[in-house]
């Protein structure tokens, strides 16, 4: 059920607006030309307003929040951009209620702090909390999902503010209702319900976590311990935000998780049967009734789009083959053109599609 609040108007007089404004600072992967105007918002009615100011004329508008999910044209934005930079952190208990714009690693950080279970595994994503119910974040065997119990959200259709349950949401495999209509809601604020299991983490659900602490898949380990270990396997990954490491200016994972139905799982085996030979199963992952869920990351590697790929200013990065990399003089159509020779590598060798999971702003593979 969506349940309509009210929330009292604001004029924008206070608000900062740039014209003309560089998009780039404000995205990990640092690309893209400016926009128009730029309007930072600091709280959830000026977000309202400027959104209702932008559909009230007609402007296009373009949501950033921490800017670890877009890719922006060379030519940049021919609307308004709002950076949500609104800020809020209340724990109650096990509930937490975070505004769009407080900084995921920071919330992340302080759940554990707090002695707190569900979103442990999530530790060095960059980005926003707003941003986590779009995507439906998960990493590590958790996903947003899992623990989110609503999201606040503008409706712009409707004109009003709205509390979206769970099952509202729509959640799938980084797929969630607000991705489906990406021109409709306005995500203000997540609340999410953790756990209090004595200092110890959800249950751990992934295998390559698990082997790191040596233990087995299903056991509880310190809440610090398991933050700090995905920290390290994130880092080894060029996946922790680190301004001097070019393996960083990214959008992390480029490609989604390809998957397949199980006719369509059986064509790509025999692909990599003709390909690599009889001994070799690509990995295989249940994804739902008659689907199987298998990874993007061997497939580039195995096309032969290795770590380090390429040789002009982006770059697959030295640490990881599914983040797509700017090396520091990248424009954003030089991302796009590896990007495109990786999915087309890839469909030739295997017959699998990637796509992409960044949002794209004025340009497309």
């Amino acid at each position: 059920m969506t349940w309509v609040l009210s929330v009292a108007s604001r004029s924008l007089e206070r608000v900062q607006e740039l014209h003309d404004a560089p998009l780039a600072p404000l995205t990990t992967f640092r690309l893209g030309g400016p926009a128009t105007r730029l309007v930072t918002a600091t709280t959830d009615a000026e977000v309202t307003a400027a959104v209702r100011e932008a559909d009230d004329t007609g402007t296009p508008l373009l949501l950033i929040g921490g800017g670890s999910n877009l890719v922006i044209g060379d030519k940049g934005f021919d609307g308004t951009a709002l950076h949500i930079a609104t800020r809020g952190f209340s724990l109650d208990g096990t509930t937490l209620e975070l505004a769009a714009g407080e900084i995921w690693t920071d919330a992340v950080a302080r759940t554990v702090e707090a002695g707190l279970a569900g979103v442990e595994c999530l530790a060095g994503i960059p980005g926003s909390a707003g941003a986590t119910p779009i995507q439906n974040v998960g990493a590590y065997g958790q996903e947003v999902s899992a623990t989110i119990t609503e999201v606040t959200a503008y409706d712009r259709r409707s004109r009003q503010t709205v509390a979206l349950s769970n099952a509202d949401c729509a959640f799938s495999y980084r797929h969630s209702r607000f991705k489906a209509e990406p021109e409709r809601y306005v995500v203000l604020r997540v609340r999410f319900e953790l756990e209090d299991a004595g200092g110890l983490s959800a249950p751990l659900r992934y295998a390559e976590t698990a082997r790191a602490l040596g233990v087995e898949a299903g056991d509880r380990v310190p809440l610090t311990t398991a933050r700090e270990t995905v920290l390290k396997l994130r880092a080894g990954k060029g996946m922790v935000l680190d301004p001097e490491d070019h393996d960083t200016w990214s959008a992390g994972s480029f490609f989604t998780n390809p998957i397949l139905t199980d006719e369509e799982f059986a064509a790509f085996r025999s692909r990599v049967a003709q390909r690599l030979g009889d001994a070799v199963e690509p990995p295989a992952f249940p994804a739902g009734e008659g689907r199987v869920k298998t990874s993007a990351a061997w497939l580039i590697d195995k096309a032969g789009f290795t770590k380090g790929y390429g040789d002009g200013p982006a770059r697959i990065s030295t640490k990881h083959t599914l983040a797509l990399t700017n090396r520091g003089e990248a424009t954003t159509e030089d991302l796009l053109a590896l990007a495109r020779e990786v999915v087309a590598g890839v469909h030739e060798a295997f017959g699998v599609t990637l796509v992409n999971e960044p949002v794209t702003v004025g340009v497309s593979l």
